[in-house]
């Protein structure tokens, strides 16, 4: 019974040894380990990190690319100007055609008006059948057609003339003798009648308007107007 006391009690006391023994060797292990992480110098040391290294470019580089963007700037400006330069000088052009088409347009419509105003004109427009209605119905003719003479001219010489008398005759100077007596209203040959008939009158050389405007156009033809004689013409 003592012996296996003993034992047992031996048994404890080395595994208190050994245990021991573990604990020392791990203190000297951890002192070991400090001791590696104190510098020579004995003084302790706080870690830093280490400071990031810069970059350094040259002043040309910087210039390079300054001028790089300076130009990608410039072209992308210059090309949006082009841009609006072409839409603002294409609404121009569109603004001028659209405003030309409109012009034309009023200018064709005001001339057509004044066309039907014209035709109106003919249509309603009626003169007395007298020495004054032939006067202004041949004056308007002779107007279309650019035939210059005044009303107080063609009066005039109409009454040197004929005396107003659209059937009037002259049976007695050379032009007679000849065979081609002066008639009518301003006394015109056949001859001169035809040669200066204006078309749109009568053919007829005793019909009052058709005989003054062929007599006025001959009249503008050899003297100016109308106005300018003064005589037997």
């Amino acid at each position: 019974m003592l012996k296996n006391i003993l034992s047992r009690g031996r048994s404890r006391s080395m595994t208190r040894t050994q245990k021991a023994a573990i604990a020392g060797v791990g203190t000297l292990g951890a002192v070991a380990v400090a001791l590696t992480a104190v510098p020579a110098s004995g003084q302790t040391t706080t870690s830093e990190a280490a400071p990031t290294a810069k970059v350094a470019y040259s002043t040309k580089q910087i210039q390079d690319v300054h001028a790089g963007v300076t130009g990608q700037l410039a072209g992308a400006s210059q090309k949006v100007a082009t841009i609006e330069a072409k839409k603002e000088a294409a609404a121009k052009k569109a603004a001028a055609e659209k405003a030309a088409a409109k012009k034309a347009a009023a200018k064709r419509e005001a001339k057509e008006a004044a066309s039907r105003s014209a035709k109106r004109a003919e249509v309603k427009k009626s003169y007395p059948n007298n020495l004054d209605g032939w006067i202004r119905e041949a004056r308007s003719i002779m107007k279309k057609h650019g035939i210059p003479g005044s009303y107080e001219g063609i009066h005039r010489n109409i009454m040197r003339e004929s005396s107003g008398n659209p059937k009037a005759i002259n049976d007695w100077d050379i032009n007679a003798i000849n065979g081609i007596p002066s008639k009518g209203l301003l006394q015109v040959i056949p001859p001169t009648f035809e040669a200066y008939h204006v078309a749109g009158t009568s053919k007829n050389i005793w019909d009052p308007v058709a005989n003054i405007v062929a007599a006025c156009n001959y009249a503008a033809d050899k003297y100016g107007t109308m106005d300018n004689v003064d005589s037997a013409y």
